[in-house]
């Protein structure tokens, strides 16, 4: 039986923490155009993520820092256009926060007003209290960042696990804390020790999202096209495959290149 648009429950910020007190995993993907996250919310995922990743496995670049605020902006509305269901947070990409917690208020609401999103992502703890506070002051939910945080690479100079040292574990624990203090809804942990994340999730009233942080937080969240077997080149510990689209693409294209080439489509039924 269909269901008519206005009877589907859109997920919010408070339903997520209602998932966490009744220890319901929440399920978020990532998504960056209007075609792909249409199919995720209507297979019923609780979050998009309009991940700053789009500059890796959309436009190809090493890192996550080349990406604009603009294009996460275009991207960030393309996916809003199509999703009926699922809470969209939306990252702000390098340059747009760090240091200025004006620019990132302004950067923040930017994505608001022209995507439409329904909340932002900022990596770092204290480092960002400020800005993160500033974006808070204006009304806008924030997600926050800590382990691994890509667009602190070249500092860390490595995309190893983060906080296996009893001193980085020790700070990303007082983050973690400092972030629920200042407001935010829910924290990502990225690539840090199941145990640690455990700890985290436990001490938090907030949703506590890992990737590649174990079992033991409140959801998961990973990368679709890595999900997906698009991308092919990145194969960390931490993912699963769930299908291997590019062999299932690489072939569609291959059957097509052969059709075209022995004039068997179009068939009669395929033209006018």
């Amino acid at each position: 039986m269909s269901v008519h648009k206005s009877e589907i429950r859109k997920v919010t910020t408070h339903q997520l923490q209602e998932m966490k007190n009744r220890k319901e995993k929440i399920s978020m993907l990532t998504a960056y155009d209007y075609s792909m996250a249409k199919i995720l919310d209507t297979a019923g995922v609780d979050v998009l993520l309009v991940g700053d990743s789009a500059s890796n496995v959309i436009a190809g670049h090493e890192t996550t820092l080349p990406i604009t605020l603009d294009q996460m902006i275009y991207h960030a509305s393309s996916v809003i256009r199509a999703v009926s269901r699922a809470l969209v947070v939306v990252d702000l990409p390098f340059g747009s926060y760090q240091g200025n917690s004006s620019e990132a208020l302004r950067s923040a609401i930017r994505i608001m007003k022209e995507s439409g999103a329904h909340s932002v992502k900022i990596e770092g703890g204290i480092e960002i209290r400020e800005s993160i506070l500033r974006i808070l002051s204006a009304g806008v939910p924030v997600m926050g960042h800590l382990g691994l945080t890509p667009q602190s690479i070249y500092k860390f100079g490595t995309y190893t696990v983060r906080a296996r040292e009893e001193a980085e574990a020790k700070k990303l624990i007082e983050d973690a804390r400092l972030l629920e203090d200042c407001g935010c809804f829910a924290i990502v942990l990225e690539k840090i020790p199941a145990e640690l994340a455990k700890t985290v999730a436990e001490e938090l009233t907030i949703p506590v999202i890992g990737i590649g942080a174990g079992p033991f937080v409140d959801g998961q969240v990973l990368v679709t096209h890595d999900m997906l077997g698009i991308t092919k080149e990145f194969k960390p510990r931490f993912l699963r495959r769930y299908a291997e689209l590019d062999n299932i693409i690489t072939n569609a294209v291959e059957e097509y290149i052969k059709d075209v080439k022995s004039v068997d489509f179009p068939g009669q039924e395929e033209y006018y």
